[in-house]
């Protein structure tokens, strides 16, 4: 009954209701991102496009509970130290505090503290040396610029410290019961390894649904291909200390992205990788056959892409997510890429079609938080195979000439799109409120239960047949 179809398609029967209020009940809209990794906010993830995913949209979608993968357009090292600024923008552990030695002098600390914009210092023992001994706050750099640190500070006897591993919830109680607001981190040998703030630990508590690791740092994601530098670039991302990478090409069930998997599995067998870009149940148990941790779903659906119009493969969207979903018996997540074009169609390719979380490029391009400057009320949303987003990556050391014979015949195309006031949360917070709404429809009182309700049996739900043309005028002419 899917076969050709697509979100506009069908309609989801109204059930018995079991949420009493849906803004003041505690719905769960938690679903797996991968096999490692759940998004509690929203499944909602950022398109891995360079017109939508720059180092500040990653920040922002996972300070939502939400997701994203930076785009691989950025040299590898510039791509590295997006993750890197992302994983260092929030944690209540301070994984490197400054540290001051003893036998400085108050100027110095004074400057130090001046200069970071912090609150206190640390005390080690000697330069060079991360053993504890002291902490300076500001409250002790009042007096003579040359008075020795170690003469001002609160001394290793008199503070409460914690160890490496503690959890968020001791380290509150151990500072709520002393009221200090700082707990530095040692190891056995009294070596400084980490800093907690009580500021830190209620930013942290303020955001319950934030993506983020066991030291409260956010998940960062970060894309990369599956031929070139792609190995030297998947490196220095791990090492960085990105959370999952997602290897995406146009073709995803390919000979090329086989031995592409099997080498970064190889080399990184540890690492969360989600791999796509395929339409078909036989695409899907390929990648699945090659042990990746999610699916990435959809070819030529989005508005950025052009290769159902040029090409002619493709693969209806909710047909294809639905396909995939059946295939792989949900043993593995995956993720809903292109085609959405409002907050029905994810409704839509979540409870119908089995995905876990859906891709959004078009509708995230116009926010703040997306790369690209505002033009008469508009930013280009671009898809990356575009001419112009091809020449955007032109250098004058390359050959042009040789650059334009691989974009000749370019899959994807730039459109503008609206301008967005109030930033991607606003966006957040609209899909959230819907998604909510959606499982009090569904007679359900979580986002997971809706979907395990309806997607194995859609026809007790959906109408059997596609609407006609007069019953999607009835339904979405606004």
């Amino acid at each position: 009954m899917f076969i050709g179809t697509t979100f506009k398609d069908f309609l989801l029967r109204p059930q018995h209701g079991q949420v009493l209020s849906r803004t003041k009940e505690n719905i769960d809209l938690s679903m797996p991102l991968s096999r490692n990794i759940i998004l509690r906010g929203a499944p909602i993830v950022s398109a891995n496009m360079r017109t939508v995913t720059g180092g500040r949209m990653m920040k922002a979608m996972s300070s939502m509970g939400c997701f994203g993968f930076i785009h691989r357009r950025y040299s590898k090292e510039v791509q590295a130290e997006k993750v890197r600024e992302v994983k260092r923008s929030q944690s209540y552990i301070i994984e490197n505090p400054l540290v001051i030695h003893q036998e400085a002098i108050i100027g110095e600390a004074r400057e130090l503290i001046r200069k970071k914009k912090v609150s206190g210092l640390l005390v080690c023992e000697s330069p060079g040396s991360m053993k504890l001994v002291g902490v300076l706050s500001t409250r002790d750099i009042f007096g003579l610029d040359s008075e020795l640190v170690k003469n001002r500070m609160s001394i290793f006897t008199e503070l409460i410290c914690g160890y490496q591993n503690i959890s968020m919830e001791e380290a509150e109680l151990r500072m709520s019961r002393r009221r200090v607001e700082k707990l530095p981190l040692i190891d056995d040998d009294a070596n400084i390894v980490g800093l907690i703030t009580m500021k830190d630990l209620k930013m942290a508590k303020q955001k319950p649904y934030t993506t983020k690791d066991s030291k409260g740092r956010l998940l960062v994601g970060a894309t990369i291909g599956a031929s070139g530098d792609y190995m030297e670039r998947a490196e220095l991302l791990v090492d960085t200390g990105v959370d999952v990478i997602l290897m995406d090409i146009a073709h995803g069930h390919s000979e090329v992205i086989k031995l592409a998997i099997n080498n970064f599995k190889a080399k990184f067998p540890g690492a969360e990788l989600i791999a796509g870009n395929i339409a078909t149940g036989q695409g899907a148990k390929f990648l699945m056959d090659l042990g990746v941790d999610a699916i990435k779903a959809g070819v030529g659906p989005g508005k950025g892409c052009r290769t159902r119009l040029d090409v002619r493969f493709g693969v209806a969207q909710l047909q294809a997510v639905r396909e995939v979903y059946l295939a792989t018996e949900g043993k593995v997540p995956i993720i809903a890429d292109g085609g959405i074009e409002d907050d029905g169609d994810i409704i839509s390719a979540l409870l119908i079609g089995g995905a876990s979380t859906v891709m959004l490029g078009s509708m995230l391009a116009g926010t703040d938080e997306a790369p690209g400057l505002v033009e008469n009320g508009v930013k280009m949303y671009k898809g990356e195979t575009s001419i112009e987003a091809s020449l955007e990556e032109f250098n004058d050391d390359e050959n042009l000439e040789a650059l334009m014979d691989d974009v000749q015949a370019p899959e994807g195309q730039p459109r503008p799109v609206k301008y967005i006031e109030g930033g991607v949360a606003k966006v957040i917070r609209r899909i959230r409120g819907h998604l909510k709404s959606a499982v009090s429809y569904a007679g359900t009182k979580s986002l997971i239960d809706a979907q395990k309700k309806m997607v194995d049996t859609p026809w007790l739900y959906v109408n059997r047949r596609p609407l006609t043309e007069a019953a999607k005028k009835e339904s979405f002419d606004r």
